[in-house]
């Protein structure tokens, strides 16, 4: 839970202090807790730190590995690191502070990128490994933790937010025609591609590698995907039950590791309220926070909008000190444009109930437990897995017109000028939503493909841009 930020040059170029704290203080809402900067030869790395574990200076970043080749700045949580450090340590490996961040660089000096797929966390980090002369990125399974990058053939700058970027006077201030007609398409951006020309998102489980020598540039590679295929023979029901809840129950329990006090949303509907109840038998006074709105002048459906009364009564039951805002008409017009500051690179539908939430959660704890998520993974919305129909390319067809949320594609010349149109050329919004299936092993043939392909793309789309908000308005607090 932190900013981080920097630059590497392959021709050798010493890395600027001074530029790259522009590029942290751009950040320093994300990290109110510290700051630091190291410059070693071509690279220069930043951080703002948001102490959650070990609030000692024994965490502070750039943090250097115990061998002094490796320097390293990490954004997120690695939840299975006492585990691990206790793997290392019988490995050899020497510690000097309770930090996962110290984990991190042990099990890169060990496993080298490959370490990523040992961590059970969220994350976004960068290594500079000094003795192999290359900068190395990562980001976690789900895309949890941001992190982006651009590149302009001799520099590579990166960071948490598209902001710190932007404090380069290296990158210029453009629309991504091809970004924006996705946006229009979907109200999400499917590629790696973002609203600003040139800075690209690095996709969740994948790494970006920078050899730092003249000629290189970044190579990135996915080290993890959700399984797309269907199982072999169906799984009994209770043996479903029992291992989801085990699952459930630890996943919960690792995410209360801190060293800071820890909340609950509690909206009242089964994602936060089954998080809640778990993590009360951890913590038992937790606090909770829930969001509902005026309804002196609601009516039909918009009574079902405020969850007030549910949110009340579990937290009665779970003996939680609860705490709510209120929102009311003006609200979101109110709060637009420092929304907008956050979130920059827009993704998914409304949000600013969000924002009002973690700015009350932010006066009582510094760590909140959020159910985001709970949908994709379960198959929250039925309505999504059954847009599509036939098979191969039938399939992809009417799946594709089904996530056509905002500008249906034979009205895009009623909104877009004419320049828009021409620099779009032949891109397709078609192309980068069918970029995000595999390529082969699903034929769509059966049912069972078509619902498993359906769960798949949602994994890849929609709940990546779920998460990459949740986190923006999150650490805006």
């Amino acid at each position: 839970m932190c900013g981080i930020a920097g630059s590497a040059s392959v021709e050798g170029t010493p890395a600027e202090p001074e530029a790259v704290a522009r590029m942290a203080d751009a950040l320093a809402h994300r990290g109110p807790d510290g700051s630091g900067v190291s410059c070693e030869g071509p690279v220069g790395l930043g951080h703002r730190r948001l102490a959650i574990l070990d609030l000692s200076n024994a965490g502070a970043q750039p943090m250097l590995s115990h061998s002094r080749n490796s320097a390293l700045v990490h954004n997120g949580e690695i939840y299975n690191f006492r585990e691990l450090r206790t793997e290392l340590a019988a490995d050899g490996s020497r510690f000097t502070s309770q930090t996962d961040t110290e984990v991190i660089l042990e099990a890169y000096e060990r496993y080298g990128p490959a370490c990523v797929e040992r961590f059970n966390g969220m994350f976004a980090f960068a290594i500079h490994d000094r003795a192999r002369r290359r900068l190395v990125a990562a980001r976690d399974r789900f895309g949890v933790k941001p992190l982006y990058w651009w590149f302009n053939g001799r520099t590579l700058l990166f960071a948490s937010e598209i902001k710190a970027i932007l404090t380069s006077d290296l990158v210029q201030r453009r629309v991504d025609p091809g970004a924006l007609n996705e946006y229009f398409t979907f109200q999400n951006i499917f590629t790696d591609r973002t609203l600003f020309a040139g800075i690209r998102l690095l996709p969740p489980g994948s790494t970006l590698t920078l050899e730092l020598q003249p000629g290189s540039t970044p190579r990135v590679e996915k080290w993890w995907d959700f399984p797309i295929e269907t199982p072999e023979s169906a799984i009994p029901e209770r043996e479903l039950v029992e291992s989801l809840s085990e699952t459930f129950r630890a996943a919960v329990s690792r995410q209360l590791v801190s060293d800071v006090p820890v909340g609950s949303y509690l909206s009242g509907g089964v994602d936060s309220s089954s998080i809640t109840s778990v993590a009360i038998e951890s913590l038992p006074r937790l606090r909770t926070f829930t969001a509902g709105f005026d309804m002196s002048s609601a009516s039909g459906l918009e009574i079902s909008f405020d969850e007030r009364r549910e949110a009340e009564a579990l937290s009665n039951l779970l003996k939680t000190e609860h705490y709510e805002v209120v929102l009311h008409a003006g609200d979101m017009e109110l709060v637009l444009p420092e929304l907008i500051w956050h979130l920059e690179d827009l993704r998914v539908g409304q949000c600013y109930p969000n924002y009002y939430i973690a700015r009350l959660a932010s006066k009582f704890v510094k760590v909140v437990l959020s159910g985001a998520g709970g949908d994709e993974l379960f198959g929250g919305y039925p309505w999504r897995y059954h847009g599509g129909g036939g098979s191969g390319d039938d399939f992809l067809a009417s799946y594709y017109a089904s996530w056509q949320r905002l500008v249906p594609d034979e009205d895009k010349h009623l909104l877009f000028q004419p320049s828009v149109i021409s620099a779009l050329g032949d891109e397709s919004a078609f192309d980068a939503f069918r970029g995000v299936f595999p390529r082969d092993g699903n034929s769509f043939a059966t049912s069972d493909e078509r619902i498993a392909a359906s769960l798949y793309f949602e994994l890849k789309t929609f709940l990546p841009g779920l998460l990459l908000v949740e986190d923006k308005i999150s650490m805006a607090h």
